[in-house]
């Protein structure tokens, strides 16, 4: 049997008792990294033979599982932090299973971006985990186009150096919207930012995020799509003075006219 556990995010006791359980019963145990999953096993004096589980060598792994648990043997397989298969490694390892009949289950336990949806404050009611964002600037803007128009809350995971880049393109598909920035979840130092994709987030940017936007309001314009100095330019083309196109443009996109006033001055 394998048994997919999710471990703690941040604060080691986090840990639920049956997945302490379960570790502790296991024969053997498959983690994302060796080095990290032993500090939370020598938490809690678990000790139990590990192999490697990663994005680079899950093919391979999830073969190795199944032939475990085939013999037998009591199979655990834990990522770095939070649940398994979620923006971590164990969809290979599942479908192997899957298609080879063999039974698996999940311990449940801490998630990230559940744990940041909760703590940004924006409705939760229904939501999309996008999870991270492709490195490419094309792909990325393509992925963010099929969710434009979603009235879902959506969230997302960040690495630090992708932040900045992830919330402009958020920006420049989307428009402004209200959206969290939360890092270091059940840390010490865990911190809630709220702000708008206009505004962009302020600070150093360290630790890993996830990032929270607040879906497209119903009936929301499609002039939207357009850059704000655009968006100025359609309503003067239309008859309007700067005036009443600064206003227009601020009430579609949900901003005041200050925060448009300066894509207007060359117009």
């Amino acid at each position: 049997m394998v048994y997919f556990v999710a471990t703690p995010i941040g604060n080691l006791k986090d840990i639920t008792l049956r997945a302490l359980e379960t570790l502790k019963e296991a024969d053997i145990i498959f983690c994302e990294d060796t080095r990290h999953t032993i500090k939370l096993l020598n938490a809690y004096e678990i000790k139990k033979p590990l192999y490697s589980c990663h994005k680079f060598n899950e093919t391979e792994a999830a073969e190795r599982i199944l032939e475990a648990s085939r013999r037998g043997e009591k199979v655990a397989v834990v990522s770095d932090a939070g649940t398994p298969v979620v923006s971590d490694p164990g969809n290979i390892v599942c479908k192997t299973l899957r298609e080879a009949g063999e039974a698996y289950t999940l311990i449940p336990g801490a998630c990230a971006f559940v744990a940041a949806l909760v703590l940004s404050a924006l409705p939760a009611d229904r939501f999309a985990f996008i999870g991270f964002l492709p490195e490419k600037k094309s792909e990325k803007k393509a992925l963010l186009e099929r969710y434009k128009d979603s009235d879902l809350t959506l969230a997302f995971h960040s690495a630090p150096q992708d932040v900045d880049k992830d919330i402009s393109a958020m920006y420049e598909v989307f428009g402004d919207r209200n959206a969290a920035a939360v890092r270091e979840i059940t840390k010490l130092h865990e911190e809630t930012v709220r702000f708008t994709l206009a505004e962009g987030l302020a600070g150093e940017k360290r630790g890993e995020f996830v990032l929270v936007v607040e879906g497209a309001k119903q009936g929301e314009s499609p002039l939207n799509a357009l850059s704000e100095r655009e968006h100025i330019q359609h309503y003067m083309l239309a008859g309007l003075d700067k005036k009443e196109a600064l206003k227009r443009a601020a009430k579609d996109r949900g901003v005041s006219k200050s925060t448009l006033y300066p894509f207007s001055l060359d117009l």
